[in-house]
C-alpha cells in the first residue's frame, strides 16, 4: 500500500496521536476514509465521462496508456518483443541441434542449441 511498511504505518498511527489525541483520532480516520471514497468515486466518474465523450471509437481506451512508461512499452516495445518472441520461437521449433564440428558451425550457419560457436584465435 503506496510503499509503506509497518514501521511508517506504526510511526504515522503514533503521530496522528499525538496530533489528535486518542478521543478524535477515530474520527479523523474516519473522515479520511470518506474523503479517499470520494475522491476514487470521482475519478471513476470522470473517466466514464471521458469514455462517454470520446465515444464508440475509442471504446477500448485506458487512461493509463497515457502515462509514458505504458505508452513507450506498448507502443514500441510491445512489437519489437512480439516479433522477437515470434521468431525465436520459429527459430527453436525448425532448428536442428548440429554436431560441434558440423558443417553448420564451421561454414557460419546457425548454432543449434548448446552447440558451442567456433573459436578463431587470430582474431583476438
Amino acid at each position: 500500500m503506496f510503499g509503506l511498511g509497518w514501521p511508517e504505518i506504526v510511526a504515522l498511527v503514533v503521530i496522528g496521536l499525538l496530533v489528535f489525541g486518542p478521543e478524535k483520532l477515530p474520527q479523523a480516520a474516519a473522515q479520511a476514509g470518506r474523503t479517499l471514497r470520494n475522491l476514487r468515486q470521482m475519478a471513476n466518474t470522470a473517466k466514464q465521462d471521458l469514455r462517454t465523450g470520446l465515444g464508440p471509437e475509442f471504446a477500448d481506451f485506458d487512461p493509463a496508456d497515457l502515462n509514458p512508461k505504458n505508452f513507450v512499452r506498448k507502443h514500441l516495445t510491445g512489437e519489437l518483443e512480439d516479433d522477437w518472441n515470434g521468431a525465436s520461437a520459429a527459430a527453436t521449433a525448425t532448428a536442428t541441434p548440429a554436431p560441434a564440428g558440423s558443417y553448420a558451425a564451421q561454414a557460419g550457419g546457425e548454432l543449434g542449441y548448446g552447440e558451442i560457436p567456433p573459436y578463431d584465435s587470430e582474431a583476438t
